[in-house]
């Protein structure tokens, strides 16, 4: 059943949530700046790699670092099993595990905890209720609409070996997605704000040497990058199957069409190499 929470109760539930979680962590809040106590409860879930955990920040698409420091971000990262996500529309705050959640005015940030009047509403998550709406519409809205609309910017993934009692055995992660670090580094070639997910009409893409890259698989253009050479959209396709060699239809380095001639693993025409290789070189620097 719902219930109001305020002031240090608030500040106790929302702890509750994060060490209780064992499946799943939800952290939804346009600004984000870690309070050390949250830093301290959430470092002790490092070494579960069942757990997942998905951040989603919003605002200030000019300048993310605004919305969620590059700190946060190195701590975030070291998490084996996690998703970082961006809507710049965001002003929800959300916060649950698989059981639990709460509904709230409160920021992620710790001058909101420490200083601002906030309340909030905890809720169930469905399965764990009987006859309370208000809980599964919020555990359904943030999970089913917020989360899939919102644009993914680091994946990071646990892979596992089978033993031979037949358990799993965790073997490392895999980033899957990153279109942050350069971002918060600063360096490399390309500086570039975020736009909404979908809408590359409007990208703001500043590329030093004077060069764009396209998509692969839908001609889009993007940063000009051989190791990462698809879309947001397209790369999340790919990764699935992660098949470096499947033919793709476009050349990364000119745009034109490649008529399979492409792959991840190849993503430039040969006549176009020799150029794409003086660009990529310039771009490292």
């Amino acid at each position: 059943m719902a219930k109001f929470i305020t002031g240090i109760e608030l500040n106790f539930e929302l702890e509750r949530i994060f060490k209780n979680a064992e499946e799943i962590i939800i952290l939804i809040s346009p600004y984000i700046k870690l309070h050390e106590h949250y830093k301290s409860v959430l470092s002790s879930k490092k070494d579960n790699s069942e757990l997942k955990i998905i951040v989603v920040f919003g605002k200030n698409e000019d300048d993310i670092s605004k919305s969620m420091n590059q700190e946060d971000f190195a701590f975030f990262k070291e998490f084996p099993n996690i998703e970082i996500r961006y809507e710049k529309r965001l002003h929800a705050k959300y916060f649950a595990n698989e059981k639990e959640a709460i509904l709230t005015s409160m920021n992620f940030y710790s001058f909101s905890q420490n200083n601002n009047i906030e309340f909030g509403i905890s809720t169930k998550k469905p399965g764990f209720i009987s006859g309370d709406d208000i809980d599964a519409q919020a555990w359904n809205y943030f999970n089913n609409t917020v989360i899939d609309q919102a644009r993914i910017l680091f994946a990071k993934s646990p892979e596992y070996s089978s033993t031979i009692l037949g358990s799993r055995k965790y073997k490392g992660s895999n980033i899957e997605i990153d279109d942050l670090s350069n971002f918060y580094s600063k360096k490399g070639g390309c500086n570039y704000s975020l736009v909404e997910k979908g809408s590359h009409k409007s990208e703001k893409i500043k590329l030093d040497a004077g060069h764009y890259g396209y998509c692969i698989r839908t001609g889009k253009k993007i940063p000009f990058n051989p190791e990462r050479p698809m879309s947001d959209e397209a790369y999340e396709s790919w990764v699935k199957f992660k098949n470096e060699d499947y033919p793709e239809k476009f050349c990364h380095f000119s745009g034109e069409k490649s008529n399979g001639e492409t792959s991840f693993a190849k993503p430039i025409l040969r006549k176009n190499w020799k150029k794409a290789q003086a660009v990529w070189s310039k771009l490292k620097k």
